[in-house]
């Protein structure tokens, strides 16, 4: 359907105005840096995303991770853009969108929701804002089902109210 939400031309125009915004507030640059630092090798992925290959440091230890529009990664770019690996790269997408939202603002505001999931759930991730958006199941969060349940009861036991 021509002019929807999901049309090329405004996904082409969403995706330009992503890749402007987050390199004029700096955290593609950042990510660029860091990418450098880890020895990874940049490759284009479309829609002003850079996949940043053979990412070598030891921290983070995920597999994947954002910074502006470049999704860093331990594998190959090749390995990414797999068909496979869609909804992993849908979700290092929408990290990226929220970059362009927040610009250096997303690092102390996702840390802050780092540690409200931790707090309730005993995991990063489960109550982490930014990563339930971007999608849990498909950035590989894993639910701890004895972790979330004893982190988000309140005392006695008694179920949460939420």
């Amino acid at each position: 359907m021509r002019g929807g939400l999901w049309d090329p031309v405004r996904m082409r125009f969403r995706a330009a105005v992503r890749s402007v915004v987050t390199a004029i507030n700096g955290t593609t640059l950042i990510g660029l840096a860091v990418a450098k630092a880890g020895g990874a090798t940049l490759r284009r992925a479309g829609d002003g995303r850079l996949i940043a290959e053979g990412y070598r440091l030891r921290v983070p230890k995920q597999s994947c991770f954002t910074m502006g529009s470049v999704i860093l990664t331990r594998r190959s770019a090749d390995w990414l853009l797999h068909e496979q690996h869609v909804d992993l790269l849908d979700h290092e997408t929408k990290h990226v969108f929220q970059y362009a939202l927040l610009g250096p603002l997303f690092w102390p505001a996702y840390w802050l929701a780092c540690g409200w999931s931790y707090a309730r759930t005993g995991t990063y991730g489960l109550r982490n804002v930014f990563e339930r958006h971007a999608g849990l199941e498909s950035g590989g969060y894993v639910r701890s089902a004895s972790a979330a349940t004893a982190r988000s009861r309140p005392p006695g036991g008694s179920p949460s109210p939420h």
